[in-house]
């Protein structure tokens, strides 16, 4: 392993420097320090603000092929050193190893994707009311730019943040979580090894969230904050963005349905639900946390379900063929537990799992006929717990699915296109998986509605988040 990429120290300016104090960043498997990483404060923020601000206008400026070609070695480099990169996430992440490394492929699709989209950054012409004016508009990139990111994706979620705000000409302050800095500065070294100036990508650590996202988000030489995260912590930014009519967007929480039908294939829906459920294990935004089985196939569904989580297997994320790994803290455990004691107190029958294990790990769980008035059933678990509700007719099952303040991703199986039609449009959710359990791609907007958040990453409406639309007329 290279084990230059584990750096320890924050990047401002182009430059990799030291904190008064360090973190330490542990691995969740196994309880060891992987290293002490430099827990810089508002001050350190502040200034990055500067440096980012100040280099702003010469890349702004540069030529579009110039910015593309940049990005385009940031992607290189960042799959030239795969290997290497997926070790330090499940170090530091806790997912297994086969999960990092699809998490580098996924992450630097958008690299790839934006150094190519920029260039695709198109304006429009307007038919004039009057012969003498010509009308257009162009797109100009918003300027400083700050980006906050969680723990459970920790390349995925800054390139596809950072990818399109570097290729379309903005400059970029990362804050990634205090959970998962170590992948975070691993690609800011590959990214100054690409080549941008000092000062156009910025990472700053350290354990001050409250501190450094109020600072991001009240600075006015921040023109644009996005964030993926909890909606808690987005509501808060939000407001304080709002001091400064900052633009925002918004990946917030999630509590995704997975509707199983009668005329559905089971066996599809069972290994996607295996594939949108324990994917890290069940810490995702877009994670199953309720599925919905109609009656007809529910014990057919149940018993295939259980006996392929029966299966899985669990521990360090390093070991050999491992598919579930440990939680990410206490904290996480603790909400699990709570919320599997919780389902069955309320009457849902245990068909698997149920215990947590040494450490942070929990038994991947099969809970059936769960009361739709279980905390499970309203709160997003972030746990490897698959919790069973049945309903009768195809209306009902919707609005089960419905009945919640967030829509980030929603997932159904049926084998009847009208049915997939209908279901599909009136499902609230961002994001919509018809007979699969995997829904993202570069290509694709991602992204929720109500309390799940607000605009997309990728696709071109990505890059449109890190744009303003300027429009122009000439008269004369």
């Amino acid at each position: 392993m290279n084990k230059n990429l584990i750096l320890r120290q924050a990047y401002l300016n182009g430059k990799f420097i030291k904190g008064r104090k360090t973190f330490n960043v542990i691995n969740p498997a196994t309880g060891e320090t992987i290293a002490s990483v430099a827990d810089l404060g508002v001050a350190e923020c502040r200034k990055a603000i500067n440096h980012a601000h100040k280099a702003w206008p010469a890349w702004r400026d540069t030529e579009v092929t110039t910015r593309s070609d940049k990005v385009r070695k940031w992607y290189d480099l960042i799959i030239a050193n795969k290997q290497d990169i997926a070790r330090i996430m499940t170090m530091e992440s806790g997912k297994p190893l086969a999960e990092s490394l699809a998490e580098v492929d996924y992450g630097a699709s958008f690299v790839a994707w934006f150094a190519e989209e920029a260039k695709r950054a198109y304006g429009e012409t307007i038919p004039a009311p009057k012969t003498s004016q010509r009308l257009v508009t162009i797109r100009q990139p918003v300027g400083v730019v700050a980006a906050i990111t969680p723990w459970n994706f920790p390349l995925a979620m800054i390139t596809r943040k950072v990818a399109p705000a570097l290729a379309i000409g903005c400059t970029v302050i990362l804050r990634p979580a205090s959970q998962t800095p170590l992948t975070a500065l691993a690609v800011a070294k590959l990214a100054h090894e690409a080549g941008f100036p000092p000062g156009v990508f910025n990472v700053i650590t350290g354990k001050d969230s409250k501190g450094m996202g109020e600072e991001l988000a009240t600075n006015d030489r921040v023109r644009k904050i996005s964030f993926t995260g909890s909606t808690e912590v987005g509501r808060s930014l939000m407001a304080q963005a709002a001091t400064t009519i900052k633009r925002v967007s918004f990946e917030l929480g999630g509590n995704a349905p997975f509707i199983v039908f009668d005329d559905a294939d089971i066996n599809a829906a069972v290994a996607g639900a295996i594939t949108g459920k324990f994917r890290n294990s069940g810490q995702t935004c877009v994670a199953v946390n309720r599925f919905f089985i109609q009656d007809k196939v529910f014990d057919s569904f149940a018993k295939k379900l259980t006996s392929a989580v029966k299966k899985l297997k669990i521990g360090n994320g390093l070991d050999e063929g491992v598919q579930v790994g440990p939680l990410i803290n206490q904290d996480g455990l603790d909400k699990v537990i709570v919320h599997v004691k919780d389902a069955i107190a309320n009457g849902a029958k245990l068909l698997a799992g149920g215990k947590a294990k040494k450490g942070l790990f929990y038994q991947p769980t099969v809970l059936a006929d769960v009361n739709p008035s279980s905390l499970i059933a309203r709160e997003e678990t972030f746990g490897p717990i698959c919790a069973l509700f049945r309903f009768q007719r195809e209306d009902e099952g919707i609005a089960m699915a419905n009945d919640t303040e967030f829509g980030l991703a929603s997932y159904f199986y049926s084998t009847d296109v009208n049915r997939c039609w209908r279901v599909s449009e009136q499902l609230e959710a961002g994001m919509v998986g018809i007979n699969t359990g995997l829904v993202s791609n570069a290509m694709a907007p991602f992204g929720g509605i109500k309390q799940s958040g607000i605009g997309r990453e990728g696709s071109k409406h990505g890059l449109d988040e890190y744009t303003e639309l300027k429009y122009l007329c000439f008269g004369g």
